[in-house]
């Protein structure tokens, strides 16, 4: 168990295991030499850390966003398994093609999207990955984002976060407080933060 707020992993780090979350939620990110950070993804009970799945340093570091519980493996017992079993391989490949599927729908909503559909893109997805594990009743689910994750998530200040987000409560389209985010108008959601 690593508690909320602790750092487990570190760049340029090597590690002989492979990482699975089992519960709670942390994230990737790069720390810059100016101090401020990028995250980079939120992870979520079932993700497999495909950093891990490589020899050779991470190339980035891992929190805790909340309290979590990681199951690990050490890398050369799922060799061992692969030689007799590529099905394990496709697995992983198929857990590192959808990172980078994610990753570019992020660098593209970075690159061309106003603040309101940065956000709106982040909720989407996380609302997906979250929908592909948990029964969702009444269109809540449990974000336990703070502004300043929003922020480091999409590349803008804590304050233009707030901003976004009163706005999105005041047009009723969504709302995030304490931890949990009800969507009211998933279809303007939608039309804010779709790639497609």
């Amino acid at each position: 168990m690593v508690p909320a707020g602790r750092q487990f992993l570190t760049a340029n780090q090597t590690s002989p295991d492979i990482y699975v979350f089992c519960a709670g939620w942390g994230f990737r990110f790069l720390q810059m030499p100016n101090g401020r950070r990028q995250i980079l993804s939120f992870l979520l009970p079932g993700d497999v850390l495909t950093g891990s799945l490589f020899q050779g340093p991470l190339q980035f570091s891992v929190k805790a966003l909340t309290a979590i519980q990681i199951s690990t493996m050490k890398r050369e017992e799922i060799d061992a398994r692969v030689a007799v079993n590529l099905r394990i391989l496709w697995a992983a490949a198929e857990c590192c093609a959808d990172e980078a599927r994610a990753a570019d729908e992020t660098i593209a909503a970075l690159g061309q999207f106003s603040a309101e559909e940065r956000i709106a893109h982040l909720f989407l997805q996380l609302m997906k990955r979250i929908a592909s594990r948990n029964v969702i009743r009444d269109e809540r689910y449990r974000l336990p984002l703070r502004q300043q994750h929003i922020a480091d998530a999409v590349g803008l200040t804590p304050v233009h976060v707030s901003r976004v987000l009163s706005s999105f409560r005041e047009r009723r389209v969504a709302d995030l407080s304490n931890g949990v985010l009800e969507v009211f108008d998933l279809r303007e959601l939608q039309r804010l933060g779709a790639l497609n």
